[in-house]
């Protein structure tokens, strides 16, 4: 069945932040102001790894993807939440709804394989030291990559086309400042079970065992600093992951207050939208923070590359 034909909607109406003058334009420039911090972090992140010989390692390759996530991750929502926010514009047509949600959907799941593939990595580094090089080669890293992007982009898919087929003849105003699977769902007029159930099959399938490698990695982790005699040696192994912890901590976190929660019937719509904000805005402005603060690597190399600009500058 052709989406186009199963629905009477052309397109979508998402709820803005706010509607008073007074409020709308300094939310914009702060908005403004967080996506630029974020595009600027996380591009220095990934200018520090390129050109930086030492941090060509496995962790610091993840490291880059998440950053790279953390660039396109706001890309799909502040961009059109910041025109809202200018001029009131709220309609959204129904394919760019669609690609929005799947794009935004592709990214987040891509980020959840992702962290669970830094904490193996930092499991096979701090439990494993002897026999890191053999299992996270090149050509390891390479293909456990790939299959990241492919499984999150992949799972959206699914998704996507699931959510788009349902019809949606009622209201066509999203409860949300973007398009997400639980907003755009709730508006249709048709059976919800296929995807509501698809949704629940694939976290369990996808998502559940990407967070639990997570927490068994961290487990074992935790259990072996611990057995390490000297407080330097356990500041040390400590330091290699406590930045990464933090990150998981804050995905977690927000991803849990957003998605899995009773029905948001029993919840203020202003209340998701802010932690709707702090999932898909404020942490990725917040993990190049976090990396930059806690590892003296990434320090160092940024330290290097502001150096080197600055010398070019000065010849």
């Amino acid at each position: 069945m052709d989406i186009y034909n199963s629905t009477s909607v052309k397109e979508f109406v998402l709820t803005g932040l706010s509607h008073l003058p007074e409020v709308r334009y300094p939310l914009f420039v702060a908005f403004a102001v967080i996506y630029q911090v974020t595009l600027l972090g996380n591009g220095a992140i990934l200018l520090a790894i390129g050109t930086e010989k030492k941090l060509h390692t496995p962790m610091y390759y993840f490291l880059a993807n998440l950053s790279l996530l953390d660039i396109f991750c706001p890309s799909t929502t502040v961009p059109k939440m910041l025109e809202i926010l200018l001029t009131e514009k709220q309609s959204i047509s129904f394919v760019g709804c669609a690609l929005q949600l799947y794009f935004l959907v592709a990214l987040a799941g891509t980020e959840v394989f992702l962290l669970s593939v830094m904490a193996y990595d930092r499991y096979a580094a701090i439990c494993c030291p002897l026999r890191y090089a053999l299992i996270m080669t090149k050509e390891r890293c390479a293909q456990l990559m790939a299959g990241t992007w492919a499984a999150g982009f992949l799972n959206s898919l699914l998704h996507t086309v699931l959510t788009f087929r349902l019809s949606f003849c009622k209201s066509n105003r999203v409860n949300q400042y973007y398009c997400d699977i639980p907003p755009v769902v709730a508006l249709s007029c048709s059976s919800r079970f296929v995807a509501e159930i698809v949704i629940l099959v694939a976290g369990c399938v996808l998502g559940v065992p990407a967070f639990l490698n997570t927490v068994i990695s961290y487990i074992y982790i935790v259990s072996t600093i611990l057995k390490i005699q000297s407080a330097q040696g356990k500041h040390k192994a400590f330091s290699t992951c406590a930045s990464h912890l933090l990150v998981v901590c804050l995905f977690y976190g927000t991803t849990i207050f957003t998605y899995i929660r009773p029905p948001s019937s029993q919840h203020s719509p202003a209340r998701d939208r802010l932690i709707a904000m702090l999932y898909g805005v404020i942490t990725p402005m917040l993990n190049p923070i976090i990396y930059s603060l806690r590892n003296m690597e990434v320090r160092g190399a940024l330290k290097n590359v502001l150096c080197h600009k600055t010398c070019l500058k000065l010849t």
